[in-house]
């Protein structure tokens, strides 16, 4: 096949994923989980249920992979925000600015059957260490620069982080949110008392 025929339907079905996907989704925020079944996924979708089986197997598969584009997302954004800063300090304020407002934004699904589902899964995990690997190596740089405390181990301080600005889910508003990331950064300055 010509190159620019395999693109086209390369784009197609990255098209009718995406859908799919995103119909879930909505379909699952507004009916719930149990409630949504292939039929409604595939009639809201604008395909055939046996188009739609060629894609997933079922509704858990449709929003495990949904969740995991969301969670790429996520991490591409913290990469984003690390990259354009200047400086270990600031490149850790913008890292933990970032997933902060994620945290907060994301706070909808927080206590549903949703998220206790979609939180099992192993992409979850690799995610959660891949965060806590980042933000490690950044507390790391701050200590080397003398810019952070030295006395507590940079893995530790970085749970510590994570840990607290998971509280921004709960927060009213994004200046709450930046409120929390700057006491949480207060707590990983050096100890000047004697």
């Amino acid at each position: 096949m010509p190159k620019l025929w395999n693109e086209t339907i390369d784009a197609h079905r990255a098209a009718v994923r995406t859908a799919v996907m995103d119909t879930t989704a909505a379909l699952v925020a507004e009916h719930g989980l149990a409630s949504v079944t292939m039929s409604q996924i595939a009639k809201e979708s604008g395909i055939g249920r046996a188009t739609l089986y060629k894609y997933f197997p079922d509704t858990e598969a449709i929003l495990l992979a949904w969740h995991e584009r969301q969670i790429g997302g996520h991490l591409d954004l913290l990469v984003e925000a690390r990259d354009r800063a200047v400086g270990p300090g600031e490149r850790l304020k913008a890292v933990l600015e970032a997933f902060a407002l994620i945290s907060h934004e994301s706070r909808r699904h927080h206590d549903t059957d949703l998220s206790a589902f979609l939180h099992r899964d192993q992409h979850v995990t690799e995610a959660q260490q891949r965060l806590h690997g980042m933000v490690r190596d950044l507390v790391a740089e701050g200590v080397r620069t003398g810019d952070l405390r030295g006395d507590i181990a940079p893995g530790e301080l970085a749970t510590y982080c994570l840990h607290a600005l998971t509280a921004a889910g709960d927060l009213p508003s994004k200046a709450a949110v930046r409120r929390l990331v700057s006491v949480t950064l207060t707590g990983l300055r050096p100890d000047d008392t004697p």
